[in-house]
């Protein structure tokens, strides 16, 4: 069996989000990341295909993060049922997610911030709701990517020009960045997301 809890700048699991895991021959962390990467491709492809437009609700967002995850844990595509040590209470996350939609969709009617300020204040609080046991910083820069692309029609983040930020240097820059965001500060993010 895996052991979670030395999972360094992760969300912790409870018991019963770990036995969500579908495959039962993973026995590393390391085997764990490249399951997920391999079910996040897919889902990504899954994107590139469909190119969805209708993002902006709980049903999109669910099934996101279920085409991603849905190959490694159980639960994929639900909601979290927990308290963790980010994110708002677990029985406030759809009532939060209506509020960064209907934030997002007036952002974008005034048309009086860039995209990039669009993209990186819809990426901080979607990750700061955590809506998810595990894998809500992939989930929320695909989630990013897509509302630059499909919907502001510019080009999605670089993210540090590392693919997984799993670690390094950049992980370290990102989540220093995500901290700054916390206090009104987004320029790190401003830069991070494309440096």
């Amino acid at each position: 069996m895996i052991n979670f809890d030395n999972r360094a700048g992760t969300t912790p699991l409870d018991s019963n989000e770990i036995n969500g895991l579908k495959l039962n021959h993973i026995t590393t962390l390391g085997e764990l990341n490249q399951w997920e990467q391999i079910n996040i491709l897919k889902a990504v492809i899954w994107v590139n295909k469909v190119k969805p437009k209708k993002i902006l609700n709980d049903q999109f967002v669910k099934q996101l993060h279920y085409k991603m995850f849905n190959d490694v844990w159980s639960w994929a595509g639900t909601f979290r049922q927990t308290n963790k040590t980010i994110g708002c209470e677990w029985y406030q996350i759809p009532m939060s997610l209506r509020n960064l939609f209907d934030d997002t969709k007036y952002w974008i009617e005034q048309n009086d911030q860039t995209p990039d300020v669009i993209g990186v204040t819809f990426h901080h609080r979607l990750v700061a709701i955590h809506p998810f046991p595990n894998g809500n910083g992939r989930h929320a820069r695909l989630m990013t990517d897509i509302l630059l692309e499909n919907i502001l029609a510019c080009s999605k983040f670089t993210w540090g020009s590392v693919s997984s930020l799993r670690t390094g240097n950049s992980r370290e820059r990102y989540i220093q960045a995500l901290h700054e965001a916390d206090g009104l500060n987004y320029e790190p993010l401003l830069e991070f997301v494309r440096s």
